[in-house]
């Protein structure tokens, strides 16, 4: 087991939220973490969060703050940006956001001009919601138009239908990125169209930012990409937040900069920025590249487990850390379904639709899930293989308690033979 967080004070004030706190902690010890989105901390990343820095507020950044005592405040920020920049090699870094969508949302209103167009990957295929779904706020702001798979079972990106639009469009930007996408981008053909049209690029590379400073998969960067944004978290491992990199325009970084702070945002949450920190660290490490390494060969494990199921996988597989599978067309268990009963065995992931969707948003088709957690614990191809069948197995049988029961059994018996590690260092 993991070391319980020492919570003395919550416990001897708030016996509600510490039993909340304790609860989680037994949750996560006991189960299996398969959202591709979701990781865990080391103790040192957690120990900055909850520092005292959570008191300060700084507003500004280092150096042209707007309130006095920001001498480790600045020292912090900056300590920050110089490991951002390093781990993803360019000049200029804003480590600020509160999380993924403010640093999208900062780093359109820093390049572009309400009523620019964007183009973006479909959610349906992929996509985010920042990247244009008609839900979001930031539509109302942005021209949005979209691209697509060519087709959904090869994952290959429909890059002559790319073109056509953004002749037609003029887009001053193209995105790069997706939520739940498994396959790797050909970053060369976006950057070639923008050219083409004059239009900038951006990457959203939040689910496989890890991946990128592990230097496991390609990075955008290394094809002239202006701009990556992303979480912290994910495959990254950080404390939840956002993160702006630009590759080398000082006038765009001084542009985003003010986008986030005054435009978008007040004060940084400086005890995140400090975490952040601490994670960003632990990613310029070897071993980090060694378990950026292991997070696609375990994916890859279990890509195989599904095929060898007959179970549609959209894309044909995975070149990340993640995979989405039509569970509905192949084993007539909904997305909704699947997800609950995988909850009660101790496997945690999430429903997700699938491209062209047959059902709804709610009870979609698919599921998506990834191997950045459980990598973290220590699982090799052996373990995510096994638990690739776990999870047919349940939800074949998802209405036999007996074999739930056992499979739940197994489950953290891996759960207690890989515990939740205190460092990665």
């Amino acid at each position: 087991m993991s070391t319980p967080q020492n919570i003395p004070f919550i416990e001897a004030q708030d016996q509600e939220i510490a039993a909340c706190i304790r609860g989680e902690e037994n949750r996560e010890a006991n189960g299996l973490e398969l959202v591709p989105s979701e990781n865990y901390i080391s103790k040192a990343a957690h120990e900055a969060l909850g520092s005292c820095f959570t008191n300060k507020y700084s507003e500004g950044y280092p150096g042209a703050r707007y309130y006095g005592g920001q001498e480790f405040t600045d020292q912090i920020e900056r300590i920050a940006i110089e490991r951002a920049c390093k781990l993803f090699g360019c000049k200029y870094a804003n480590v600020q956001p509160h999380s993924g969508a403010p640093a999208n949302i900062g780093a359109y209103y820093g390049m572009l001009k309400p009523g620019d167009t964007i183009l973006g990957m479909d959610l349906s295929h992929g996509g985010h919601l920042t990247h244009g779904h008609p839900v979001t706020h930031i539509t109302k702001s942005f021209n949005f138009v979209r691209y697509g798979m060519k087709n959904p079972d090869t994952g290959e990106i429909d890059f002559e239908e790319m073109r056509e639009v953004a002749l037609r469009e003029k887009p001053k930007l193209i995105l790069a990125g997706f939520s739940a996408y498994s396959r790797e981008l050909d970053y060369q053909k976006f950057v070639d169209i923008a050219k083409e049209v004059g239009a900038y690029t951006m990457a959203d590379m939040a689910h496989i930012a890890g991946l990128i400073a592990g230097k496991a998969v390609k990075n955008p960067f290394d094809y002239g990409f202006d701009v990556i944004t992303t979480t912290t978290h994910k495959t990254l491992r950080g404390p939840r937040g956002g993160l702006i990199l630009i590759r080398e325009d000082a006038d765009l970084a001084k542009k985003i900069d003010k986008s986030i702070f005054p435009g978008l945002q007040g004060g940084p949450h400086m005890h995140a920025v400090a975490s952040r920190a601490v994670a960003f660290g632990e990613a310029l490490t070897p071993a980090f590249q060694e378990y950026a390494q292991q997070i696609l060969k375990n994916a890859k494990a279990m890509e195989k487990v599904f095929l060898d199921a007959d179970i549609r996988l959209m894309g044909g597989g995975t070149d990340n850390h993640l995979l989405l599978a039509d569970v509905f067309g192949s084993l007539n268990v909904t997305g909704q379904e699947a997800e609950n009963v995988l909850d009660e065995v101790g496997i945690t992931l999430n429903k997700n639709s699938i491209a062209d969707e047959p059902r709804t948003m709610f009870d979609p088709s698919g599921i998506r899930f990834g191997t950045p957690a459980i990598t973290t614990r220590g699982f090799k191809e052996e373990q995510s293989a096994r638990v690739a069948e776990l999870m047919i197995e349940a939800m074949k049988n998802k209405d036999d308690q007996a074999v739930k029961d056992r499979i739940r059994e197994e489950v953290r018996d891996l759960a207690h033979a890989f515990p939740i590690p205190d460092s990665f260092v």
